[in-house]
């Protein structure tokens, strides 16, 4: 265990980004799901750039490396197009 207060400090604020992070992931993810779940194309090309905002978001804050993110856009785009 650390015994130095800059430390203690550093375990408390990497659990909070650490839980912070874990709830934009996964909200990120169930966004996904969803979307490759809508059948209207109108409704699925709304959902696309509220989607393609939080991947973004997520390449930004380094939570997912930017190539994924891309690859992410890319097959969303390419799924919502074939509707």
């Amino acid at each position: 265990m650390a015994n130095h207060k800059s430390a203690l400090k550093r375990i408390r604020s990497n659990e909070k980004k650490r839980v912070l992070n874990r709830y934009q992931h996964k909200t990120t993810r169930n966004a996904i799901k969803a979307l490759r779940l809508v059948e209207n194309k109108a409704e699925a090309t709304e959902k696309l750039v509220v989607v393609t905002s939080m991947i973004d978001k997520l390449a930004k804050k380094n939570i997912i490396h930017a190539n994924k993110a891309a690859n992410l856009k890319s097959k969303l785009t390419k799924h919502v197009n074939a509707l």
